[in-house]
């Protein structure tokens, strides 16, 4: 059960690494617009999943705590990550974001039956550097007037990791909340976009076609794969592969031409990559036991 729930969380990181390709193809929509839209696609799975299973819908009486973490979590990381990208650089804030990752990996070890061990917290860091690699092409300074900025992405890589740790303390919460998460994250951000932004649409089928597949994967079904990973998955593995997102996103902006090819984003994939290996090596291991034993 740990190795599949590990690779449908694996399976989230995955449709994450196509958010900055789908993002640029989607054309000039502000941010909280365009969170609304794809949240409210992304909780379309779960709504027919729902109307064929009526009986499920009694999995969505949960404690109000659940619904708090799962609405903080979602709506709070997505405000606090736009409130970080409009008060400080985008290098900076980006990369002090992507602190979440390491934050699962050490606060893991506050969770019943979880160990964190040299190899979890290394490949972590070793993650973090990779990452640091990729959006730091111009080099990074952190300018005390931006520290607004900073502190909002600090509070949302604290928020996300936040709420990945407080899921897996309730693995026995149906994934089926996650439609009403998305809802409500929707909700708020259309809230936000009326008072904050001014709305524009997307103006071509190509710009709409990207919307789509935002809401479909890595704003809908990623969320979906990540909630049943952190419960039944290895949390700390999946913390330190996290930060292959980044390194996939770059290179599959680089295949589709929006990216350069550099020496820069090979050094990333050998720490990302060697990093992700070796906090996965107890997997790895007894993996290759059981193999042996089976052989035997």
């Amino acid at each position: 059960m740990k190795v599949k729930g590990t690779l449908i969380g694996f399976a989230a990181i995955l449709m994450w690494s196509l958010l900055a390709l789908m993002t640029t193809a989607s054309g000039l929509m502000p941010p909280f617009q365009l969170s609304a839209i794809t949240f409210a696609i992304g909780s379309l799975p779960g709504l027919l999943l729902l109307a064929a299973r009526p009986q499920r819908l009694a999995l969505l009486k949960q404690p109000a705590k659940v619904w708090l973490i799962g609405i903080g979590g979602l709506f709070g990381y997505h405000f606090l990550y736009f409130t970080a990208l409009r008060n400080a650089p985008a290098v900076e804030a980006g990369l002090i974001a992507y602190l979440w990752p390491l934050f699962i990996v050490v606060g893991s070890a506050l969770l019943p039956g979880e160990r964190l061990r040299w190899y979890h917290l290394a490949g972590a860091l070793a993650g973090l550097a990779g990452t640091a690699a990729i959006v730091s092409r111009s080099g990074i300074s952190f300018d005390r007037g931006y520290l607004v900025g900073y502190g909002a992405a600090f509070l949302c890589a604290f928020t996300w990791s936040g709420y990945s740790l407080l899921t897996r303390r309730f693995e026995a919460v149906s994934t089926d909340v996650v439609t009403g998460f998305c809802l409500a994250t929707s909700a708020l951000s259309l809230i936000c976009h009326l008072g904050l932004e001014a709305t524009v649409w997307p103006a071509n089928g190509t710009e709409w076609l990207a919307v789509v597949g935002l809401g479909l994967l890595p704003v809908g079904a990623a969320f979906y794969a990540w909630d049943y990973g952190v419960k039944n998955g290895d949390i700390q593995i999946l913390g330190a592969a996290s930060y292959a997102a980044p390194l996939l996103s770059t290179l599959i902006l680089t295949l589709f031409g929006f990216a350069e090819p550099s020496l820069r984003i090979g050094l990333a994939c050998l720490l990302i990559t060697g990093g992700a290996v070796l906090a996965a090596r107890d997997m790895i291991f007894r993996s290759r036991t059981r193999t042996s034993a089976a052989a035997e």
